[in-house]
């Protein structure tokens, strides 16, 4: 019986960890979605993708997740002409991140949205040149 409960709470435990992993990059695809539309679509603005990455690392996801992302965006974004299409749950992701960053460009307004973006991605994005 114990050997039942310790499986059950063992299960509960990996399945737990696996949804907090899955949220932290759902969160990490958005932070770098809006990073790249904001250096598209704000004058001036570029991307520290060095930032990204240490960003990543911070929030404890696989090496490597910040160029998955980044060919998944481009892929999307490019209709297949750049980066790669990624896994299934991934473009799944950005996807949403898409739909959730053009609402709100929308909703806010383009200038408004970019001085939002100042403030929100402090530290991932930066002035040219700068």
């Amino acid at each position: 019986m114990r050997t039942h409960f310790l499986m059950a709470g063992l299960l509960l435990v990996a399945t737990s960890s696996a949804q907090a992993e899955d949220h932290r990059r759902s969160t990490y695809v958005t932070l770098v979605l809006q990073a790249f539309a904001t250096k598209v679509e704000c004058p001036g603005t570029d991307v520290a993708y060095q930032d990204l990455v240490q960003k990543a690392e911070q929030m404890q996801l696989p090496e490597g997740t910040t160029e998955k992302v980044r060919k998944a965006i481009a892929w999307m974004h490019t209709g297949g002409k750049m980066g790669e299409k990624q896994d299934d749950d991934l473009m799944a992701e950005v996807a949403v991140a898409t739909q959730a960053t053009d609402l709100n460009q929308r909703r806010l307004g383009m200038p408004s949205w970019c001085e939002a973006q100042k403030v929100n991605l402090a530290g991932l994005i930066r002035a040219k040149g700068g």
